[in-house]
């Protein structure tokens, strides 16, 4: 069977002395096995990427944006190949893979700019004689740590900006789904990137561990669950390196009276069960205003969802592939079957559906009057669930999502542009929609939460990871006539 191994200075290294089982979701059978890394592997890919810094940090800009420029080239080329890897690994169908594909290209795109990102400042004749400019440099070893759920967008989002800023990258992708990112590894080394820049390491808590640790890994980005998110955040600081981790989510979408409902039951079908719903910007609670709202709108998700097709990500007709593992399925089927003993009245119960074969499929489950305290409302679930609750106010709707631990995104349906512009300043929510369901910045902004779905005070992508992924420095000349020196032990003057 293909064992999937580590890429370390541009060769495949690694041995099956510890590996995990790679799924083929669609079937439940095993397709291939990927080695695990033991530290010394993690430290030897660390080193590689210690040993590749001083020359990638000293290429000039106008050779690091060519790299980007045909990788983009590449990537576009390439998209058919490289969905194919995704849906083979993950199970999301392919329309879907081909659009993580395109969403992580804005981010080469945006990195392809670093000519004009990478500009410093510049102040003449700060006092007689002196000037002062500031320029950004890389941070060195930089490791990325990116979650199951986009293979290929998630790790770009990282990888694109750090190295663009001069930077080095350990990436260790899920060990769920690998081979996406040692594709992206070699599709990188295609458009001239020297090795060693990239280097992707395979694993578990052990390779996790051995670059939090590592006194040459300088910067950590990770995108994942909460509980996670957060030991790493802590483990990486109490290292003294710069963190940005970036949690899980519960997103809501608040649903006004004067909303188009049938737009609104359109885009919570799509948002709520797109990607099998294991993405964190996925809709999981609908908030509707008014129970007259809220009937409508059950019934038109309702309805919506009895044609949706679930099946292989390889079949065209397929509008949902199935979930990553056989284990998070039933993680996911419990909160549906418990939801009816908290109170919640299941409308639709997915996990009643049947498939042929042994594939991690589930069906799309909707609950309605779901209220905080139950489980299916408080809990990420990261799967083709949505809840309904009903609140009687645009007053209550804002409490309901701003007392919620995490903040990543939410949106609001209606058609009074007052309500909207309200919404977006009461909000306490990273990334906010009007009328769009899933608010993900495009890559000329950055993305992020905040409070349990974000720990770091810089959020992703855009231009927050440039300032993230460099450090700036200050220059101070002066130039002066030796005729003019003198001692002089007072505090300096800028006069």
């Amino acid at each position: 069977m293909t064992l999937i191994r580590h890429h370390i200075a541009g060769a495949a290294q690694g041995t099956d002395a510890r590996t995990g089982d790679v799924f083929d979701p669609a079937t439940g059978e095993v397709q291939a096995h990927v080695a695990f890394a033991t530290t010394a592997e993690v430290d030897e890919a660390i080193a590689a990427a210690k040993a590749a810094l001083p020359a990638w940090r000293a290429t000039s800009l106008i050779k690091r944006a060519d790299v980007f420029f045909r990788l983009r080239h590449l990537l576009v080329e390439r998209t058919d190949e490289l969905a194919a890897i995704i849906t083979a690994e993950h199970g999301k169908v392919l329309s879907d893979a081909k659009g993580e594909i395109s969403r992580g290209i804005e981010n080469v795109e945006f990195a392809a700019g670093l000519v004009h990102l990478l500009k410093g400042e510049h102040a003449e004749q700060v006092s007689r004689g002196v000037d002062v400019h500031s320029v950004k440099q890389p941070v060195g070893v930089v490791a990325a740590i990116t979650p199951f759920n986009f293979p290929v967008m998630v790790p770009l989002w990282m990888t694109a900006s750090a190295i663009a800023c001069g930077n080095t990258v350990v990436l260790k992708p899920s060990e769920k789904d690998p081979s996406a990112s040692l594709f992206l590894a070699k599709l990188f080394e295609e458009a001239g990137l020297p090795a060693g820049v990239l280097n992707v390491v395979h694993g578990d808590k052990v390779a996790v561990d051995a670059l939090l640790d590592s006194p040459d890994v300088r910067a950590v980005s990770f995108v994942g669950s909460t509980p996670i998110a957060k030991s790493i955040y802590s483990r990486a600081a109490e290292n003294g390196k710069r963190v940005q981790a970036l949690g899980g989510a519960k997103n809501h979408m608040v649903v006004m009276p004067d909303a188009d409902l049938d737009s609104a039951a359109d885009a919570a079908v799509s948002a709520a069960y797109g990607s099998a719903g294991e993405r964190c910007m996925a809709v999981s609670v609908l908030v509707a205003v008014g129970d007259e709202v809220a009937d409508a709108l059950v019934e038109k998700v309702a309805s919506r969802i009895e044609g949706l097709k679930i099946g292989p990500g390889t079949d065209a007709a397929s509008e949902m592939g199935p979930l990553i593992t056989r284990e998070h399925r039933d993680k996911v089927a419990s909160y549906v079957t418990g939801a009816a003993a908290e109170g919640a009245e299941v409308v639709v119960d997915g996990t009643t559906q049947e498939f042929e074969g042994d594939g991690f499929f589930i069906g799309v489950s909707l609950v309605d009057r779901v209220a905080p305290g139950m489980k299916v409302y408080d809990d990420e679930i990261f799967g083709p669930v949505l809840s309904v609750v009903r609140v009687k106010t645009y007053d209550e709707a804002v409490e309901l999502i701003n007392s919620s631990p995490f903040a990543n995104g939410t949106a609001v349906f209606t058609r009074d542009g007052g309500t909207a512009r309200q919404f977006e300043f009461d909000i306490e929510v990273g990334m906010v929609g009007v009328n769009v369901p899933i608010p993900v910045p495009v890559g000329a902004f950055s993305f992020g939460g905040w409070r349990n779905s974000l720990f770091g005070d810089s959020h992703i992508y855009g231009p927050e990871s440039i300032h993230f992924y460099t450090r700036s420095k200050v220059v101070t000349t002066r130039w002066p006539d030796p005729s003019e020196s003198q001692i002089s032990l007072g505090f300096p003057s800028n006069h």
